[in-house]
């Protein structure tokens, strides 16, 4: 049987997973990217993630953990570059990274870990160079976003099709979030199935835990009573923060009296396409006269998230595309209960455990959130249903079955014998019925 990796080497070019998630370009990339890395420490694998350097003041090595490295790769500017210009710097990044293995034995990585199509790229030329296998993990594809646009939003890029088509291509082993992914692997970029994967992301379940909600409001300064509507994540037209606010309005349209009791929490900060337009949101809600009943707070901590979680009696998630949805896994967790979009990886985050959503019309957002807000009873019931479900998506289990993957990647590299059409125990092998 093949034994573990010693050593993994993890792409991730344009985000670290030091940085703050919420905003920019740290989403849940970055959690998905450091907790495994942590994980893998913790089972003896050691980690080098390479990302680019973005500040002069930024070291050139950083431990995350004992056992995990990040390794700052310079390649162009600092800053000023936005992810849409990174494409130009992949050589410069490639460069970084093949001088930073001129330091270490010829062997010392037994795999690459890829995230992202510009990781892919980079993580393509080094394993070739390093002759080990590469493991992929797309996290979004711009075929799937493409025929997900919000309203105005700008498609992703024909360059980037081609350049996710050519990872898909060379990966030895392509790690798909939920079944609905891994679908969309083969039918979208043709790939083989016996490749993909299916590694369901986790949650941190010693950070997001249930709790008392009148404490958590009371340690964010939050009123005691009345309801609050809480969106988490990134401010762009993807993630579709603007479907909350316009079912907010319809809500106290519906009964003006809710204007009273209702608040309306956007946790997050503008990214992507939503950098063009920083205080869209803000003008959005002063438009619908509801500016009085939302708060704008920016990205926080991991601990004051939890306390935001359970401050929350709805958390929702409206987004046009996710290829998991760690926000809603994350609220379940704390016991809080989930409306979100019947699209992409949220319907296996959210399981029965929510209220799912089809399509984004203000009518039926206002439905499900005031029908739930109408009813205690189902909530708490839902709350202890999506608490329950949480558990099964730790970070060991997901580092569990990556662990598996990589035997397999690295079993097929080396030439053992491993029959590839029966796939590991725990992670099937994906296929088109």
């Amino acid at each position: 049987m093949t034994a573990d990796p010693r050593r993994v080497a993890m792409i991730s070019v344009h985000t670290s997973p030091l940085e703050q998630p919420g905003t920019g370009d740290a989403g849940g990339m970055n959690v998905y990217v450091a907790e495994t890395a942590k994980e893998l420490a913790r089972r003896g694998v050691e980690v080098d993630i390479f990302t680019r350097r973005t500040t002069g003041e930024t070291p050139v090595e950083a431990e995350l953990v004992p056992g995990v490295r990040v390794r700052h790769v310079t390649a162009g500017p600092y800053e000023g570059l936005s992810k849409e210009d990174l494409p130009g710097q992949l050589c410069a990044f490639s460069a970084g990274i093949m001088q930073a293995g001129l330091s270490v034995p010829e062997d010392h990585y037994d795999l690459v870990h890829s995230h992202y199509w510009l990781s892919g790229q980079v993580g393509w030329l080094a394993a070739d160079r390093w002759r080990v296998a590469l493991v992929h993990t797309m996290h979004t594809m711009a075929r799937v976003k493409n025929l997900h646009l919000a309203d105005g939003d700008t498609p992703e890029p024909i360059g980037r099709e081609i350049g996710e088509a050519q990872v898909v291509e060379a990966a030895d082993r392509l790690i798909a979030n939920t079944d609905d992914e891994a679908r969309e692997l083969i039918e979208l970029y043709a790939a083989l199935p016996r490749k993909v994967s299916v590694v369901p992301p986790g949650v941190d379940l010693s950070t997001f835990t249930a709790g008392d909600r009148t404490a958590a409001r009371s340690g964010l300064g939050l009123p005691l009573d009345g309801d609050l509507l809480l969106f988490v994540g990134r401010i762009q037209p993807l993630k579709a923060p603007d479907v909350l606010l316009r079912a907010a309005h319809e809500l106290i349209r519906r009964d003006p009296t809710r204007r009273r009791t209702l608040s309306v929490a956007v946790l997050g900060g503008p990214s992507g396409s939503g950098l063009t337009r920083p205080h869209e949101l803000e003008d959005l809600a002063a438009a619908l006269g509801i500016a009085d009943v939302v708060r704008f707070v920016p990205p926080v901590p991991r601990p004051v998230l939890a306390q935001w979680y359970r401050a929350a009696d709805l958390v929702v998630v409206p987004s046009y595309s996710e290829s998991f949805g760690l926000v809603a896994i994350e609220a379940q967790a704390c016991g809080t209960p989930v409306v979100a979009a019947d699209v992409g990886g949220l319907p296996t985050a959210v399981g029965d455990a929510g209220v799912l959503v089809q399509g984004h019309a203000t009518a039926d957002w206002a439905d499900a959130i005031g029908g739930l807000l109408a009813d205690p009873d189902r909530r708490r019931a839902l709350g202890d249903a999506a608490r329950a479900h949480a558990q099964q998506f730790g970070w060991g289990a997901t580092t569990d079955r990556l662990l598996a993957v990589y035997r397999q990647a690295i079993g097929d590299r080396t030439g053992s014998p491993i029959d590839e059409g029966q796939g590991l125990v725990g992670v099937p092998t994906a296929v088109i019925p």
